[in-house]
């Protein structure tokens, strides 16, 4: 259905949760707990105008943000500066997709087929050169995780791992992003005041 853009949404979301209320005026007894998000693609044109989007969902009521594939840290500073202008980023957490890479026939099939994946040339000849493609895809996974968390503004990151899922344990724990500490677990409770939850060990 196309009645709704993801910003209206946004908005009748947050009016559901903090106003208790339809977009008719009518009250609701009982409000949703939604902690809200919505995506972003700070590499797809127009690039100027992808913070000002982004402006707008937020206002709207998005409280996290996830954006499309980063294989282009150059492009991703170049919006988060912009973000950070505008002082979204205090405003929402932002968290930069990341994914590992099978082949570099498989990263062609994505830029390709993909709406809004954008991978530079040396990425697909970076894979492409390897012996072992699919670990050279990791590898540039691991790298873009310790260059994306040291750019301004980012809160974390999320690894998206289409088909595979068994190379995302390899990928967060060589990228050094959880510093040692253990992952929060149900049956560690005595020990939640030592350990940080996840989305602080990731950032």
């Amino acid at each position: 259905m196309f009645d709704l853009d993801c910003i209206t949404l946004l908005d009748i979301g947050r009016t559901l949760r903090d106003e208790h209320r339809f977009q008719s005026g009518r009250k609701i007894t009982f409000a949703p707990r939604v902690f809200f998000g919505a995506a972003e693609n700070p590499f797809a044109p127009p690039f100027d105008w992808r913070p000002d989007r982004l402006a707008k969902k937020i206002a709207a009521g998005a409280q996290f943000i996830q954006t499309q594939y980063c294989y282009d840290v150059p492009r991703l500073r170049v919006f988060m500066a912009r973000v950070d202008e505008l002082g979204l980023a205090e405003r929402a957490f932002i968290l930069v997709g990341v994914g590992p890479l099978r082949s570099a026939k498989a990263a062609e099939w994505m830029r390709t087929h993909v709406p809004g994946v954008h991978i530079p040339d040396e990425v697909v000849r970076r894979v492409a050169g390897a012996q072992d493609q699919a670990r050279e895809g990791r590898r540039v996974c691991i790298d873009l995780i310790r260059e994306i968390r040291a750019v301004k503004g980012v809160a974390g990151l999320h690894v998206m791992a289409y088909r595979q899922e068994e190379a995302v344990a390899e990928v967060i724990t060589e990228s050094g992003v959880l510093g040692g500490r253990t992952p929060w677990h149900p049956d560690r409770l005595s020990s939640q005041q030592s350990n940080p939850p996840l989305e602080q060990a990731a950032s």
